[in-house]
């Protein structure tokens, strides 16, 4: 006979599952993610590109930051618009960027009207391994890593856009995604002068430091 209140005379172990401890969902190449964490370095959110599943929630005055699960969505403020592949798609307004920064600051690194952009120009593009003979709308995000990286978007004549990672005016990365086949693409630069180009797979950018220093 089994006394009470002993599961082990049930014949079945009991095993119930923790609470609280859901497992954190990956963040897939079709979302576009690149950078090492956002806001900072190591944190398991990161900013997302432009892809077929995130361009619907892309905007000229807000980033989108895909994260793994509630808690982190919920700490990097802004709004969850969607949630895909278990990611939580997080729209965050950029209009306040400025906000508590010194008046020289401001006035240096004020925002284009419109845009998340500290500055904007028209740089020297090519694509499927052509030469960089076009021209394409390109702008900067200044102070855009918690180190102090810069970031260049550039759009592309198919409606997507590519970042460019720069320390100072040295480019040192850009977004891929298993999408466009980036995953696999080399990067290299060369630079002449106050002008560098990066060579990315099939794709040639031209950047001048000025767009980046605003020099």
């Amino acid at each position: 006979m089994c006394a009470l209140f002993v599961p082990a005379c049930t014949g079945e172990a009991s095993n119930p599952e923790p609470s609280g401890n859901a497992v954190a969902a990956s963040i897939p190449e079709r979302l576009a993610p690149f950078g090492d964490g956002y806001p900072e370095a190591g944190d398991p959110c990161r900013r997302l590109g432009e892809s077929e599943a995130t361009s619907n929630f892309l905007g000229d005055s807000s980033i989108l930051v895909g994260c793994p699960d509630e808690t982190s969505a919920a700490a990097v403020g802004g709004s969850i618009v969607t949630n895909i592949d278990g990611v939580r798609l997080v729209s965050i307004p950029t209009g306040d960027a400025n906000e508590g920064l010194g008046e020289f600051q401001a006035s240096r690194d004020a925002l284009v009207e419109g845009t998340e952009y500290n500055a904007t120009a028209l740089v020297s593009c090519g694509f499927d391994g052509a030469e960089p003979t076009e021209q394409c709308s390109a702008g900067v995000i200044r102070d855009w890593g918690e180190d102090g990286t810069n970031l260049v978007e550039v759009q592309k004549p198919d409606g997507f856009k590519r970042a460019i990672f720069l320390r100072g005016t040295e480019p040192y990365s850009a977004d891929s995604a298993e999408a466009d086949g980036s995953a696999g693409w080399d990067f290299e630069t060369t630079r002449a002068g106050d002008r560098v180009t990066v060579n990315y797979g099939p794709e040639t950018y031209v950047l001048v430091d000025a767009l980046v220093t605003g020099g």
